[in-house]
């Protein structure tokens, strides 16, 4: 059973960083979770709004919980909306934020390993750095397209 490794953690995160300054993008959030919804990995660059971290960890926390990319919690809120505030409730405050930016991980056998959020900037660039650094890390990327 291969696990989401520290080292794969870092490099989802250092990759996620990589792709933002390339692209000119605001300052992010990175968040890993492994597969149990430990942290594994957690970086917040210098000029990040207040609460990007826990909105990071909302979007990751969300997919986790629902085994959906945060984006198709967004459109099953737009859907489902008592659904997805009940679901909000009962994780708790922070727990699930249903927009773009919280990407599944899955193994090249589609193992669910665990989930990235980011936040800073828009959250389709947010999705767009999460899909990078789990590529580059030779992992799979369920943004819930």
């Amino acid at each position: 059973m291969i696990d989401l490794t520290l080292e794969a953690a870092r490099a989802i995160v250092g990759t996620a960083l990589e792709t933002a300054r390339a692209r000119g993008l605001k300052p992010l959030a990175v968040v890993v979770y492994d597969a149990r919804g430990a942290l594994k990995s957690v970086a917040v660059e210098d000029g990040t709004s207040l609460r990007r971290a826990e909105i990071a960890m909302g979007k990751a926390n969300g997919a986790l919980a629902l085994g959906l990319g945060s984006r198709a919690i967004h459109a099953r809120a737009e859907v489902q909306p008592y659904f997805v505030a009940a679901v909000s409730h009962v994780a708790g405050p922070a727990a699930l934020v249903p927009v773009a930016g919280g990407v599944l991980i899955r193994s090249a056998e589609g193992r669910l390993l665990g989930a990235v959020g980011i936040s800073g900037d828009t959250s389709d660039n947010d999705e767009i750095c999460a899909v990078a650094g789990i590529e580059a890390a030779g992992l799979a990327a369920e943004t819930g397209a």
